[in-house]
């Protein structure tokens, strides 16, 4: 058991100077005063904050979910750490059935032993997605949901997908969506050219949340408010990549004011090129380059981002006129609703401690993991 004290204590709507005191893997109490035979960490007045989680991201520091490997999935769990991220999806995407089988089996085998944040499960963005809007997905690889193919995609372990991005249009698509949703499994719109009521009854159906909105879909128009549109009209949860080069933060803005912090969930889309210097990397068999931290195919096509969620939340701060416990929630707390995961993503008695320590920059200097110390 240990307190860490003299912080300031990020909750879900407020910023307190209390200590929290952690027993084991959880938070036993955030209070005034600590017991005298409880050792003390001193946070130096540093931020006190839940551990950020990750959504959608495909890779960091060289590693892609998709090379398959326990190495791969292991490196990018250790990459994550300095950036905040105490838990995350690793995101797989369109490529051949064996591929993503692989990276679907690979991290089945690996939850539970990689060594630095922890893996919840896998994103499957794609194969189900349209052709109109597949951004860096391969077309190829492109195929229409259903059941069946899911479950060879899977190879038998199904229950370590927790998010999957399809396109509600698709033939088949609403079927789908009705029958993975009964099975837990949340379902995200993206990669998709949904017309407004095509997406609604994507939503209808159990959609419920948007893949890093506004890229990769169909947009807002007066007369056919698209896929967008239906994001706009709804209550699904909108992922947002807050770098300034997918989205311009003007629009970001514009998201919020109609989402709201509540159904606002930053994510980084990253690549295996994070964290790295600028230079050409594969992705999905495809040449990347990245120039001044933009990724981009040869035809131009954005493909992913360089980001790290730290930045995102500091960008969030900073260019979406967030507070600080606004930004760390869509960090944190929000990415844990959707994922139905009710003792995570906050600092709450209770709650498993994912705990984070960071400077006004959000430059992270401690992490505790289920309370054991990573940083």
């Amino acid at each position: 058991m240990f307190a860490i004290t003299n912080g300031n204590v990020v909750l879900r709507d407020s910023i307190v100077g209390k200590a929290v005191i952690v027993d084991r893997d959880r938070i036993a109490d955030i209070t005034d005063s600590v017991p005298g035979f409880i050792k003390k960490v001193d946070a130096g007045g540093m931020y006190v904050s839940p551990g950020f989680i990750e959504t959608h991201m495909h890779g960091r520091k060289g590693y892609d979910a998709m090379d398959a490997s326990f190495e791969a999935l292991n490196g990018i769990s250790a990459a994550l750490m300095p950036s905040g991220v105490t838990r995350f999806l690793a995101t797989t995407m369109t490529m051949s059935e064996d591929n993503i089988k692989n990276a679907v089996v690979n991290a089945a085998k690996s939850i539970g032993k990689v060594e630095g944040a922890k893996l919840l499960g896998l994103h499957m963005e794609g194969p189900f997605i349209s052709v109109e809007h597949k951004g860096a997905q391969p077309e190829e690889y492109i195929q229409k949901p259903s059941m069946e193919e899911f479950k060879k995609l899977c190879g038998g372990y199904e229950d370590i997908v927790r998010l999957i991005t399809i396109a509600p249009e698709t033939d088949g698509a609403i079927a789908f969506i009705k029958e993975i949703s009964d099975k837990g499994v949340d379902v995200s719109m993206g990669h998709t050219n949904a017309t407004y009521d095509e997406a609604m009854k994507g939503i209808d159906a159990g959609v419920v949340s948007s893949t890093h909105t506004y890229n990769g879909m169909k947009g807002l128009h007066h007369r056919e408010p698209g896929a967008l549109g239906a994001v706009f009209d709804s209550d699904i949860f909108a992922e947002m990549i807050a770098d300034g080069v997918h989205v311009h933060f003007a629009a970001l803005r514009t998201l919020l004011k109609i989402k709201g912090v509540e159904k606002s969930i930053l994510i980084t889309d990253s690549l295996r090129a994070a964290g790295m210097d600028d230079g050409v990397y594969d992705l999905g068999g495809q040449q990347v380059t990245v120039k001044g931290g933009q990724a981009k195919l040869k035809n131009g096509t954005i493909a992913g981002s360089t980001i790290t969620l730290d930045r995102a939340v500091y960008n969030a701060m900073h260019h979406l006129g967030v507070t600080l416990p606004e930004a760390v929630r869509m960090a944190s707390y929000n990415p844990a609703q959707l994922l139905g995961i009710d003792d995570m993503g906050e600092i709450k008695k209770g709650n498993i401690a994912d705990i984070i320590l960071f400077d006004k920059d959000i430059n992270v200097k401690g992490m505790y993991i289920s309370g054991e110390k990573k940083i």
